[in-house]
């Protein structure tokens, strides 16, 4: 049964992220600003009218901050009962389409339509890395479930890309340095998530191919191929499912272990 409809924003929605503790849900919008919402009454906790462009995407921090980013090539990072951003990060020259805090809540990475990946921490003003290697449009970053802060501590932490330009890849942040590039998708890359594990990779395309690639030596180990464009790809919490979406109306689960 449907529980609250929250009706603020102006326009369209681009992103809707739950925080870690389910009390609170956030939103960006056309209409420029970002929203707290309490989940369980419905109401509008607060208004983040900041950017001078259509907010983007939104990651929580923590349960109550969060970083958004924008078409103003700006990125905020906002804190609920705040008046002001706590920080603002400016270097990309274009759109910023996607933002991600890495597990520890430490560094936040940011993807744009100036083909560069940046690498930001609170502490500082500047960008810790760009990183240029797509040749076209970034359109999402994801971090992997490995490292410090993870249920997988031993394993090394990864930044997949996403890009127009057909490619997928896999930074090393500590270096900074790309360290697979996994290209054997033909049209553009919309989406890639992390096995639980974060041993696989999955990827979807305009191609409607969903690819499962090992993140460890970057070979591709599964092919899927469905009956439209794919948009978004998602694991189960098993590792041995994945689930897409696709252009034409279809939503598919494939079983990876076959």
């Amino acid at each position: 049964t449907l529980s609250n409809t929250l009706g603020h924003h102006k326009g369209p929605i681009f992103a809707l992220k739950w925080n870690k503790k389910g009390n609170f849900v956030l939103t960006a919008g056309v209409d420029k600003t970002t929203i707290i919402w309490d989940a369980n009454t419905g109401d509008c906790k607060q208004i983040f009218a900041f950017h001078n462009a259509p907010a983007l995407d939104v990651d929580w921090q923590n349960n109550t901050a969060f970083a958004s980013c924008s078409t103003d090539m700006s990125i905020h990072v906002c804190k609920l009962g705040s008046e002001r951003p706590t920080k603002t990060f400016s270097g990309h020259t274009n759109e910023v389409n996607a933002i991600k805090w890495d597990p520890s809540g430490q560094l936040l990475a940011s993807c744009s339509d100036d083909m560069t990946i940046k690498i930001w921490n609170t502490k500082q003003e500047s960008f810790l890395h760009s990183l240029s290697a797509h040749g076209r449009e970034i359109y999402t970053i994801k971090w992997s479930p490995t490292g410090p802060s993870t249920d997988n501590p031993s394993a090394n932490p990864y930044l997949a890309s996403a890009s127009f330009d057909s490619t997928v890849r896999l930074w090393d942040i500590e270096r900074g340095s790309c360290v697979h590039t996994l290209n054997k998708h033909t049209e553009p890359v919309y989406s890639v998530a992390f096995s639980p594990d974060g041993k696989y990779l999955a990827s979807g395309s305009f191609d409607k191919c969903v690819h499962i690639w090992s993140t460890a030596t970057g070979q591709l180990v599964n092919t899927y191929k469905g009956t439209g464009g794919i948009f978004e790809v998602c694991w189960n919490s098993k590792g041995d499912k994945v689930g897409a979406s696709a252009s034409d109306g279809s939503v598919f689960v494939l079983d990876v272990r076959r």
